[in-house]
Order: structure tokens, then sequence, then C-alpha cells
């Protein structure tokens, strides 16, 4: 298995942004997804997150290689990003933001190089940040939520029976961003989504 912080000569990303909510009470809720993602990621490489409270994020480094978990809540998650990027001089197209995706189900991925938000409200605060849209990012299906319980659903956590479907889920976008590092975007879309 390769080694997903090593260099690619197709694209260099320099920056991945794990969307979520801090917190225990939301550490295993599906809204946290992405935040599992880059915990893998930061086991994967032996690395620890540290609270860097100038960017209201936690922050991992591997290699020439950024993690990071925001601090501010989903919905200002654009300010840490925003405050990273502008100190380690790291464009929109160098990030990667890995976060949670309603229409997709449970283990379904979708990397895009650029696009609006999608109703996400995580996305849509680092593309206001930025100011635009072209940020590549994955999507991780959580499933859909039943008519009028969308908060109730992302919030809640995932069940017992879907448990095995998350560990694949979370293995399988690890393989994605290392396949989109080694090879670039068209090549990780044609595998992955």
């Amino acid at each position: 298995m390769g080694d997903f912080t090593k260099a690619m000569p197709a694209h260099q990303f320099r920056l991945i942004v794990g969307l979520g909510n801090p917190g225990r009470e939301y550490a295993a809720t599906r809204h946290n997804i992405g935040f599992m993602i880059v915990d893998r990621l930061a086991s994967e490489a032996r690395v620890e997150f540290r609270n860097e409270k100038s960017w209201r994020a936690e922050v991992a480094r591997t290699g020439d290689l950024l993690l990071c978990k925001p601090l501010t809540y989903m919905n200002l998650s654009g300010e840490s990003v925003q405050a990273l990027g502008q100190f380690y001089k790291i464009g929109p197209d160098e990030m990667l933001v890995v976060f949670d995706d309603m229409a997709l189900p449970l283990g379904k991925l979708r990397l895009r190089a650029s696009g609006s938000a999608g109703g996400h409200n995580g996305l849509k605060s680092i593309i206001e940040h930025l100011g635009t849209q072209e940020i590549p990012r994955l999507r991780v299906g959580i499933g859909a939520a039943e008519p009028g319980a969308a908060i109730g659903h992302v919030l809640g956590r995932f069940a017992p029976e879907e448990r095995e479907m998350l560990d694949q889920t979370l293995s399988r976008a690890v393989e994605a961003i290392r396949c989109l590092r080694e090879k670039g975007m068209q090549s990780a879309m044609n595998g992955y989504n």
C-alpha cells in the first residue's frame, strides 16, 4: 500500500481539511465524517494533532502536508481554513476539503475539483472566505435523512448495523486521497466516484 504523504507528480496538495464539529458530543456523528477521515490519515502517518489557537483548529503535519480539523463549528469552518492558508501561503487549489453528504448513500464518494457548496454550510463558509469555488473536495456519503429530519440525521450517530460500512468508507476515502496525491484528480475520480 502506498504512502499518502508522498508528493505526487500530478498535483501537490498541501492541506487536507476534514470538516466536523468539535467536542465529544459530536465525535461519532455523521456530520463529523470529515474529522474521522483526517484522523485516520494522521493515524496512518503516525502524527498527532495539536490545538493551534491562532487558527482555531487542530493541525497535524506529515512531511509537506498539513491535516486540519477546524474548531470553529461547521458553519464557520472558512475562518480557520482562510487563516491557515494565508499563514502557509496555500492556495485554494492546493487544498482538499473532506465532508459529509446526505445526497449520497453511505459508502459512496464524490471527488470534484470545484463547484458550489451544494447546501453544505461548512463548504459554503470556506468558499465565502476564500472567494472561490475552485476548491477540490471529497464528498462522503452519510445516507439520506427522513423528510424534515435533516438536523437530527447529520448530528446523529451511525447505527450499529452501519459500523462495518462506515469503516470500509473511511478506508476507501483514505485510498482515494492517496490516489489523488499520487495520480491526480482525474485518475482518482475515475477510480473512486
